[in-house]
């Protein structure tokens, strides 16, 4: 379960995509969801490996304090955390599925704060899968960075959700004070 806009973009995401495996960058409509315009970003890929910000929201460009527009999404993230992220990209990218990084925002001299970002593959007007749609959804008090510009993303875990028809996991099994209720 992720934070419900979070779930809102996914389930846009694959309300768009219909019977398509992905869906295409032109049916994305940013109208559709004004309320999140500022935490979402569009990135691009190219043939190297790299993942240029097409398009990002204020409170992303805020929170990093600069405008990305260009930039490789990865060198936003920790040293030790962008070929982990790169990786996922790829995968996500070859199963046509989302992905949600848990991560820790990090700034110099405050605590990190705990956030959500979502990759939702899209395709480009050729029909490769080149792009992704984005959220930054914070999940802890953003104020705990004292106004201090994000000085790197860490991982927390990766998720991918699977193909859209497929059914996510029940919960089978639950316990109270140690005893099996479920």
């Amino acid at each position: 379960m992720f934070h419900p806009s979070t779930e809102r973009l996914i389930d846009y995401w694959r309300d768009k995509a219909g019977d398509r495996a992905v869906p295409a960058r032109s049916s994305v409509n940013p109208g559709d969801f004004l309320d999140l315009l500022p935490q979402v970003f569009i990135l691009g890929r190219d043939g190297s490996g790299r993942f240029p910000v097409r398009l990002a929201g204020g409170f992303v460009t805020d929170l990093h304090a600069r405008d990305l527009r260009g930039e490789d999404a990865l060198g936003l993230w920790a040293l030790s955390h962008r070929l982990e992220v790169k990786s996922a990209l790829e995968v996500a990218r070859r199963r046509s599925e989302p992905m949600i990084v848990t991560a820790d925002i990090r700034a110099t001299g405050a605590p990190s704060v705990g956030m959500e970002v979502l990759f939702a593959p899209m395709s480009g007007s050729d029909g490769q899968i080149d792009r992704f749609l984005g959220l930054y959804q914070p999940i802890a008090m953003i104020q705990r960075l004292m106004g201090r510009p994000a000085s790197e993303l860490g991982v927390r875990r990766i998720q991918g959700l699977g193909p859209a028809n497929e059914e996510s996991p029940r919960l089978r099994l639950a316990t109270l004070h140690g005893r099996r209720i479920a």
